[in-house]
């Protein structure tokens, strides 16, 4: 599924396409590994839930990237929990690219294909440290709020859980 981020009206994107991704490839995996290594830097291993390379090709996965010009700028992934509820995995921007709507594009269309699976909700887990503070900001103005935890995440103070209703 190729989407024209900018036709897509998920805010002052530059011109891009978010599609469909394998997280083998090599730029992705670079990207992957800085996202990693960002979550780690930043949470407790024992609360660090960033998904690595071989769990986003996981059947229940569909992960995606967004391209301008053939340059990998960012990288988003939905978790199908069950029929209902999906979960964000996996958003990055690359440290260049922030700051111009590429995330908002990435989690508008995430969010759409939760949508268009049927799915009613859509949460997500991320860090509570100032590091995720961006992150949580995103969401929180996409209409994410805070949940309990889900999907088999237990309470810690380093993690927020965050849903959103889809009508």
């Amino acid at each position: 599924m190729n989407q024209p981020a900018a036709a897509a009206g998920r805010g002052a994107a530059p011109d891009g396409e978010i599609a469909v991704d394998d997280p083998r490839s090599a730029d992705v995996q670079a990207l992957l590994q800085r996202h990693l290594a960002f979550a780690h830097a930043h949470t407790p291993a024992e609360h660090a839930y960033a998904l690595d390379i071989d769990a986003l090709l996981g059947p229940a996965i569909t992960f995606c990237s967004y391209r301008a010009g053939g340059e990998l700028l960012a990288v988003g992934a939905l978790h199908q929990l069950d029929e209902t509820h999906g979960e964000i995995k996996s958003m990055h921007t690359a440290e260049a690219a922030r700051g111009r709507g590429i995330g908002r594009a990435m989690l508008g269309h995430l969010i759409t294909l939760a949508r268009d699976r049927g799915m009613h909700q859509v949460s997500l887990e991320t860090g509570t440290m100032a590091a995720f503070g961006p992150a949580r900001a995103l969401y929180t103005s996409a209409g994410f709020t805070p949940c309990g935890p889900f999907g088999g995440y237990q309470p810690s103070p380093d993690n927020t859980f965050l849903t959103l209703r889809l009508a």
